[in-house]
């Protein structure tokens, strides 16, 4: 039985040391920049929405700590270079702490503020994204 995991400290405590150092950054930063936006688990890992519009998350996953913007394909950023299969999203992994770059971090999530596909509509839309900002 899987256990539900409802708040992102709890999921952040439940990882490996070196998982739970990248994501006590990520978490921290993302909560800075981000001062209009809400979180919770959502889908099983962190999430960080503006007006009920998913911006932007991280997960552990096999590859290593996924970092995901959601309109990530519109910010035009050579490190953000895992582009989803079938929507705007965009990624990066880390390994270790010392992969992070606080100063790409804060760029990506001014962008992420700026620059916003409209995927809370997307099941009324049909799947058919929509430019917000």
């Amino acid at each position: 039985m899987k256990v539900k995991i409802n708040n992102i400290k709890a999921y952040n405590e439940k990882l490996k040391l070196i998982d739970k150092e990248i994501c006590g950054f990520l978490e921290m930063h993302i909560n800075d920049e981000l001062t209009a936006a809400t979180s919770k688990i959502w889908h099983g890992h962190p999430v960080w929405f503006i007006d009920e519009n998913p911006i932007v998350d991280y997960s552990k996953q096999k590859k290593g700590l996924r970092l995901m913007f959601w309109s990530g394909s519109s910010f035009k950023e050579e490190k953000l270079n895992v582009k989803g299969k079938t929507f705007k999203n965009t990624s990066i992994f880390y390994h270790k702490i010392s992969e992070t770059d606080l100063k790409d971090l804060k760029r990506w999530l001014q962008k992420a503020k700026e620059i916003q596909w409209d995927y809370k509509n997307i099941v009324k839309r049909k799947g058919k994204l929509e430019s917000l900002k």
